[in-house]
């Protein structure tokens, strides 16, 4: 008789099958006797009734990863249950994920003839509503990662006005994303939409694409519509734009940074100045080590202790036998910490010296993942090859609505970003930035926070500012701070949440 551990195996090698072609699970696609089973032992999670989603049984009650992991999946995959191919998500939706927006909404707004004007309630205060309205002509819809959406030109034409203050980021992220003003034109003028063609030909002046915007009004003029031009933005925005960019990521950060700078700018203290002393700023630097460790390490979640951190600093742990000095995870982690802090030190140096900060960190912040990992490469917990670049799959981020880049957008997002640092004049604005652009990319797998901290220090070096420490019990506001930048594009909270911090560095003050 099989004994309750080889029952539940059996009931996950079910479970194993299904989750190699699918991440979203149907009643009849697995036994009562497996699903009951995988259910009672958390490896399995019910959604709504008869649709289910795998699960960790160590995820604590309100634990959102799994669903957030989870939505699209299961979206797509309900409403073509339900409807078929007869649906589609809103112009508004839609344009924001040409946008380059994957966030998980509150409320996704799902278009069917087949509707009935209904909400469906989804776990964690999430929801689909589908309205009962007529689709799009064919060649105005597209499919893309099984979401069923507008096109880029359809989806900019059915969006209402109030969309383009609302959500203005999305859209002057799709506005970048029209190479040229024909296929545009042509539903413009099919559809007489002379309203939309005025509007359209303002958001693209405002976006500094005077091209298309001329093109539109000539050519809706010489067709006979009165078309007059108005800009739907708030606010003006000056040329920030490569047109001849093809990924929207990469518009999207770009148009970020320049949105965000000035928030920065006017909720940071004034820089103090290079320090006169370097040798003696890199040693307070040295001095803070165990008090940085200990609390970056602690926000991640590993449980280390000030004697554990400088203990592994000095050399006094055996590798080969890590248990009898403490846990191995975290042992590994403070070693890698040193290891990694020992070569942002180096960076710094090299920036107090004369060099441009963005050029440092994009030679040297390879060198701080690496040097992160390295003791777990050592003790056989990781491979060589997992320090060799960036990530080639999907991540995210715990109980976060925000869905990091994917593996493409990664890597033409990251060179922007360093650009973005060499060019940049003011320190607050590399620190606060490049921090959270850093850990909005997520380029790895792991350690994207611990190495978002080590840059927003190494730029507020450049200013001259003190090292700055996010305090473990700050970590909610710490992480509630980003996730508002992330989700809903607005850097002030996170601005005044560093600015705190640096205030009272300046001040003389520290973490204990």
């Amino acid at each position: 008789m099989a004994t309750p551990s080889e029952k539940l195996a059996d009931s996950l090698e079910a479970l194993h099958k299904l989750q190699e072609h699918k991440t979203v699970i149907r009643t009849g696609e697995l036994s009562r006797t497996h699903r009951e089973r995988l259910l009672k032992n958390g490896f399995l999670r019910e959604v709504i009734k008869g649709w289910y989603m795998p699960s960790r049984p160590e995820d604590v009650e309100g634990d959102t990863t799994g669903w957030y992991t989870s939505f699209w999946h299961f979206c797509a995959a309900y409403l073509n249950s339900r409807f078929g191919q007869d649906w589609i998500l809103s112009p508004e939706q839609s344009l924001s994920i040409h946008g380059a927006n994957r966030k998980v909404p509150r409320q996704l707004l799902v278009r069917s003839p087949l509707a009935h004007n209904n909400v469906l309630n989804l776990p964690y205060d999430t929801s689909i509503f589908d309205f009962r309205l007529a689709l799009p002509a064919k060649g105005q819809m597209i499919e893309l990662e099984g979401l069923r959406l507008y096109s880029l030109e359809s989806a900019l034409i059915s969006t209402p006005p109030g969309y383009f203050t609302s959500s203005s980021t999305d859209a002057r992220t799709a506005l970048s994303m029209v190479r040229d003003g024909s296929d545009l034109l042509a539903l413009l003028l099919d559809g007489g939409h002379s309203v939309v063609a005025g509007r359209l030909a303002g958001a693209f002046r405002n976006i500094g694409n005077g091209r298309i915007a001329d093109q539109i009004i000539e050519t809706m003029r010489a067709a006979g519509y009165d078309t007059r031009e108005h800009d739907p933005f708030e606010d003006k925005l000056s040329s920030v734009f490569s047109f001849r960019e093809i990924s929207p990521y990469v518009n999207r950060v770009r148009l970020m940074w320049h949105q965000m700078r000035e928030t920065v700018i006017a909720g940071f203290p004034v820089p103090p100045g290079g320090p006169t002393d370097p040798d003696e700023y890199l040693k307070t630097v040295d001095d803070i080590f165990v008090t940085d460790a200990y609390h970056s390490l602690s926000i991640e979640g590993y449980h280390v202790t000030p004697e554990l951190i400088e203990r592994v600093r000095k050399g006094e742990w055996n590798p080969d036998n890590i248990q009898a000095d403490y846990d191995q995870k975290n042992a590994l982690a403070a070693r890698g910490y040193w290891q990694a802090f020992v070569a942002v030190k180096s960076s710094i140096a090299e920036i107090l010296k004369g060099d441009n900060p963005g050029e440092v960190l994009d030679n040297d912040h390879r060198v701080w993942y690496r040097e992160l990992f390295a003791p777990s490469v050592t003790a056989g917990l990781l491979r060589a090859s997992d320090l060799a670049g960036y990530r080639n799959g999907q991540v995210y981020i715990r109980n976060s609505m925000h869905v990091p880049l994917n593996r493409d957008a990664v890597r033409d997002t990251m060179p922007l970003l360093f650009d973005l640092l060499k060019e940049e004049k003011e320190a607050c604005v590399r620190a606060v930035l490049g921090h959270f652009i850093f850990v909005y990319i997520h380029p790895y797998m792991d350690g994207n926070g611990r190495i978002g901290r080590f840059l927003m220090n190494v730029m507020l070096a450049s200013g001259g500012y003190p090292w700055t420490i996010v305090p473990l019990g700050q970590r909610k506001s710490y992480m509630q701070a980003l996730e508002k930048a992330s989700v809903n594009q607005d850097i002030t909270e996170f601005t005044e949440f560093i600015a705190k911090l640096v205030k009272k560095g300046l001040k003389g003050g520290r973490v204990t």
